[in-house]
């Protein structure tokens, strides 16, 4: 009797499972793996991305406010490869063209500096998103990928049954095994996803919102060299 229940014991460990279970399900079962895998190199490369933009903004801005003057400090560090600089630059390379001539629409630089250093903000927040679309797909699709394993090892099951003609537990038990295991791979891919997905959303808002209020704190400086005269 031990050695029974030792041997039924062992045919429930995940690898058992998945060599016992049908194509199908095995096919399922190997999709959703992919996906947990993918899921979590998002969520590392996602968390080493947020912290680089964060610790860029913070050192950008603390070298822009003590900087004296706006033309030295964007040959310095106009070209950086961060967010923050990008809307820098566009904001001045936006300055530039709207005040070279003699005669200056001021309320016409405001406007195109708004448009341009906004569009710059919107260009960074989709880039520093990419693949997070990625996180919502596997969060709401791999609960139902699962599902589809659990019906078909279900069937699987019923199927048995009608062979052996016999519903006893050693009959129905492989199948209703390997269904559950699907339904938990399933959401061992989702629950990961969409916790990130929603944390990293909050992070990105927060990218967005900083790369903002740059933006408005550097229109607010032109702005005023234009009613000093530029």
């Amino acid at each position: 009797m031990d050695l029974f229940v030792q041997t039924d014991a062992a045919t429930l460990s995940p690898v058992a499972l998945f060599l016992q279970a049908d194509w199908v399900v095995k096919f399922v079962m190997l999709g959703l793996l992919l996906a947990s895998i993918w899921t979590w190199t998002i969520i590392f490369t996602f968390l080493f991305r947020l912290k680089n933009a964060r610790k860029s903004i913070d050192k950008f801005e603390r070298e822009f406010r003590k900087a004296e003057d706006i033309d030295a400090f964007h040959r310095m560090r106009g070209d950086s490869d961060i967010a923050v600089a990008r809307v820098f630059s566009a904001g001045v390379t936006e300055w530039r063209r709207s005040t070279k001539g003699r005669a200056i629409d001021r309320e016409g630089t405001r406007e195109r500096l708004g448009t341009a250093m906004a569009t710059a903000v919107a260009n960074e927040v989709d880039q520093l998103s990419g693949r997070l679309n990625i996180l919502a797909t596997i969060g709401s699709v791999a609960p139902f990928v699962g599902l589809f394993g659990t019906v078909w090892g279900i069937m699987r099951s019923f199927t048995a049954i009608a062979g052996e003609q016999s519903s006893s537990l050693a009959v129905v038990a492989p199948g209703i095994a390997e269904a559950l295991f699907a339904t938990a791979i399933g959401l061992f891919a989702a629950i990961p996803a969409v916790i990130a997905y929603n944390r990293f959303s909050h992070g990105i808002d927060r990218v967005e919102a900083r790369l903002n209020r740059f933006a408005d704190g550097f229109h607010n400086t032109l702005s005023r060299q234009l009613e000093t005269g530029a």
